[in-house]
């Protein structure tokens, strides 16, 4: 845990990313759609200054709460493109406050520090892992959507999601696709080039964040061929999601917060 007397630049970014995220929220009285707007991008512009300055800090470190904050502003990212676009999306407060919560995590959590052994192709392969995180987070976050969506036809209220039902599901399943497509190639990389990537003594083994990728993955591909092959929809796609979506987020960001937070290791 780290805490700087002197207000940094990472910090000060990081309280003016907070503050965003939650002003609009805490206010006595909810702002305009417009005024929200602005606060989002205000956030959304200081977590990804934050997060730079974390990422070119020396030396540098990565963990669970970097992992989830880079997962949030991947989300909020989504989100702000597909609002312009539908501006009756549900959940902005929710989303803000995923957001703030996981700025505070990041600062008091910067992770491990990072192997020098590592190659230069560390940084690529950890983006494109936490890329798929981010896709199946907006995954899951869509299909949460697509369920209130389906829970409110059924009652007959007006769903409010600014989406056709159907236009949900698709978005859903093609970032579940393209998430899958990310994480595939993350564990052939793993597999076949962990020495190469992580340095010498950082190959393949069966450890909590392997097991629980493999099961990620092959969750995902159930789904995805059960989608194809047998037209699964509802309940029984979205549980499957989920599922996928858990067991890859017990895979890094549950084992390393056991490992850093519980057990207060490094390694």
């Amino acid at each position: 845990m780290i805490l700087d007397s002197a207000l940094s630049p990472g910090l000060a970014l990081s309280i003016l990313a907070v503050l965003a995220y939650l002003w609009p929220a805490l206010r006595a009285r909810r702002p305009g759609v417009l005024a929200a707007r602005v606060w989002v991008v205000i956030a959304w512009l200081a977590h990804a200054a934050a997060l730079g300055v974390a990422f070119m800090d020396t030396p540098a470190r990565f963990g669970f709460a970097p992992a989830l904050s880079v997962t949030a502003w991947l989300i909020a990212t989504s989100y702000a493109v597909e609002s312009h676009v539908f501006p009756q999306l549900p959940a902005r407060w929710a989303l803000s406050a995923l957001g703030a919560i996981s700025v505070v995590l990041a600062w008091l959590f910067p992770g491990k520090v990072l192997p020098v052994s590592a190659s230069a192709w560390l940084p690529l392969h950890m983006a494109v892992a936490i890329s798929c995180y981010g896709l199946f987070g907006v995954a899951a976050v869509h299909a949460w959507f697509m369920t209130r969506a389906e829970a409110r036809m059924r009652m007959g209220v007006e769903t409010q999601s600014g989406l056709p039902l159907l236009t949900l599901e698709r978005l859903t399943y093609r970032f579940v696709a393209a998430g899958f497509v990310l994480l595939t190639a993350t564990l052939v990389v793993g597999y076949e080039f962990g020495d190469l990537v992580y340095g010498h003594g950082h190959a393949w083994r069966w450890d909590h964040k392997t097991v629980f990728s493999v099961l990620s993955w092959l969750t995902f591909a159930v789904l995805l061929i059960g989608r194809s092959r047998f037209g699964w929809r509802g309940k029984r796609a979205v549980y499957l999601l989920y599922a996928g979506t858990g067991f890859l987020f017990l895979a890094y960001v549950g084992s390393r917060f056991v490992l850093e937070v519980i057990l207060g290791r490094t390694a």
